[in-house]
């Protein structure tokens, strides 16, 4: 197997910037956003992005984290004990930002549409990710995409975010 290093956390950060400054443009008329992080690491890269909003602009921003887990349709759900949603405001009318690390075949996706949407209904949901590999099998694409990354299938796009791994990076892993 062969790593080879894509995107160091300079770049990594300077991208979560550019997608700050994206999001803030795009939703200027704004005065709140309500951004919410896939887990595991969609919620790592969601707090920065909202720390950087926060930062950038004058739109006040909410944090929520979204487990899938019970919304997937290639896990077994009798395995999981509960939800680790942490969600505490109401999505319905509201602008929600969804964010994630990786966006690939788009099931994932699909899967936290489905979790948002039994919350409420949003007025508009926006996808953020980090890297777009591709090989899409549902009709899903980003809003704001940090980095494209085109890959073969059988290589693979590993996240790295601090606050999990100790490092934060993008890196591809090929046979």
């Amino acid at each position: 197997m062969n790593i080879k290093v894509m995107f160091d956390e300079k770049s990594v950060l300077r991208t979560l910037a550019r997608l700050s400054h994206e999001i803030i443009e795009k939703n200027d008329d704004a005065s709140e956003l309500y951004i919410v992080g896939i887990r595991s690491r969609g919620v790592s890269i969601a707090k920065l992005l909202a720390e950087n909003i926060k930062k950038f602009s004058d739109i006040t921003v909410y944090l929520g984290e979204l487990d899938i887990s019970l919304h997937r349709d290639d896990i077994d759900k009798n395995n999981i004990i509960e939800s680790k949603t942490k969600i505490d405001f109401s999505v319905a009318g509201k602008t929600v930002i969804l964010v994630d690390d990786v966006l690939y075949t788009g099931r994932t996706v699909r899967a936290a549409l489905d979790a948002i949407v039994e919350m409420g209904r949003p007025s508009c949901i926006q996808l953020a990710v980090l890297v777009d590999r591709g090989h899409r099998e549902f009709p899903v694409h980003g809003d704001y995409v940090g980095k494209n990354i085109p890959t073969s299938r059988n290589e693979k796009i590993i996240v790295n975010m601090n606050d999990y791994d100790g490092k934060t990076s993008i890196e591809l892993l090929s046979n």
